[in-house]
């Protein structure tokens, strides 16, 4: 058996570390060989294009491994259907999936049974939280308040949402990067 491992955290000031070490554990413990780890790092698990997931997806249609394991079912998608458009996808070519924190194994009947149903309760989690930040939107709507960058925040330059957020992602993990130097 070959395996590849997935890893993915959402936001860059986190670290797949505790994902790797439980997945390589789970390796050793089992004596399946590593192929290749793939990390996604700083990426939502709505986004369905992810660099990494690309590359392992491409790595799996030629072959190059027949196991994928991931920690949770979570970290591979949060959308029902694009984990079944995955698990389908690994069914057509023969690769299997292990989640090891929920003990799933899809080359059982049981293991599909139980990835679609967690798939669908990891959907169901990210509704929950959009429909949260949407009410709370609203009500700040409602009382009178502005949306957005508040009164009295220090940088004052105007940029577009997808450039702040570029930019403050580039500088937490400069900041974790140096933090974890020293």
């Amino acid at each position: 058996m070959k395996a590849a491992l997935y890893l993915r955290v959402s936001t860059v000031d986190q670290t797949t570390l505790n994902q790797e070490i439980e997945l390589k554990d789970y390796c050793k413990r089992n004596k399946i060989e590593i192929f290749k780890i793939y990390k996604d790092e700083g990426i939502s698990g709505a986004k369905t294009k992810r660099p990494e997931l690309d590359l392992m997806l491409q790595d799996m249609r030629t072959k190059e491994f027949d196991t994928l394991i991931v920690w949770r079912l979570d970290r591979l998608g949060r959308s029902t259907q694009h984990l079944l458009q995955l698990l389908e996808e690994f069914k057509n070519k023969d690769v299997k999936l292990i989640v090891t924190s929920m003990n799933i194994d899809t080359s059982t009947s049981q293991g599909i049974f139980f990835f679609t149903l967690i798939g669908a309760l990891a959907q169901l989690e990210r509704e929950m939280i959009r429909e949260r930040i949407l009410l709370g939107n609203q009500r700040r709507k409602r009382q009178g308040k502005k949306l957005g960058r508040q009164v009295g925040a220090k940088d004052k330059t105007k940029r577009s949402k997808q450039g702040y957020f570029e930019r403050w992602q580039k500088e937490k993990k400069a900041k974790w990067h140096k933090e974890k130097k020293e």
